[in-house]
């Protein structure tokens, strides 16, 4: 599964995995606890960020500046409300739909790309 991590990161990456959603380090921080293994919340960003180094974890910066943490494998992308804050799932990945190639530099590799629209809801649309 995690060759070369640590076990705080592969503890991380566990949480990761079995959640059906992005969690913020905090939700990480506490679920980590519940489970029995907690870890301070320094440590937990600190480990965030070396798994996002590694390639194993994207992150999302929401509007209100709070950063949601996913695996690598998952490919979402959203569309989020800057009013309310609230984000929709895309349910397919528009670039990967219109079979889109980005250039890119010689040596470059890419590991992973993310979409995020932003505007507003029904509900905040300005009249």
């Amino acid at each position: 599964m995690a060759k070369g991590l640590s076990d705080r990161q592969r503890q991380i990456l566990r949480i990761l995995e079995a959640s059906s959603k992005e969690l913020s380090g905090q939700e990480l921080h506490k679920l980590g606890s519940e489970l029995g293994q907690s870890m301070g919340l320094a440590t937990v960003y600190r480990n965030l960020r070396v798994l996002q180094q590694a390639g194993r974890v994207r992150c999302r910066h929401l509007p209100s500046g709070e950063l949601l943490y996913s695996p690598l494998e998952r490919d979402v992308h959203h569309l989020t409300c800057l009013e309310c804050g609230t984000s929709q799932p895309l349910t397919s990945c528009p670039v990967e739909q219109q079979g889109l190639k980005l250039p890119t530099p010689e040596g470059f590799e890419p590991l992973f790309h993310t979409l995020e629209v932003f505007g507003y809801c029904a509900k905040c649309k300005p009249e």
